[in-house]
């Protein structure tokens, strides 16, 4: 099957929007660290804001807490955009285990339900 074919039969994942209320430290592969704020978040990726930007395809470690569970997982940083200070840089999990999967699909139904702002696409 086609990845076209398969992103039409697969609806996308809900984005909670947590407007940065949530911290992240995003580490390298040098083994250099950054702090970021996460504003979106589902179960395939993110959307941090740094005051840098990183390497777009870069490897990295994000880590973070959501909740009552703590999230440390392998991703790989998409195309920055830059905002009013700083960058907004999406962010796609290529390593989450599906312990973790579960685990923080469960808290993000947690924060719909509590009404975060939810995003879905098509």
């Amino acid at each position: 099957m086609s990845q076209n074919l398969q992103s039409q039969a697969l609806p996308r994942p809900p984005r909670v929007k947590l407007a940065g209320t949530v911290l992240a430290l995003v580490r390298m592969e040098n083994g250099r660290q950054r702090t970021a704020r996460l504003h979106q978040l589902s179960v395939t990726g993110g959307l941090l804001h740094l005051q840098q930007p990183l390497d777009e395809a870069i490897k990295v470690e994000v880590m973070f807490h959501v909740g009552s569970t703590t999230i440390r997982s392998k991703a790989a940083m998409l195309f920055p955009m830059w905002a009013t200070q700083g960058c907004m840089q999406p962010f796609s999990f290529t390593e989450l285990g599906e312990e973790n999967r579960q685990k923080l699909d469960a808290e993000l139904q947690v924060l719909l339900e509590r009404g975060a702002a939810a995003t879905t696409f098509p």
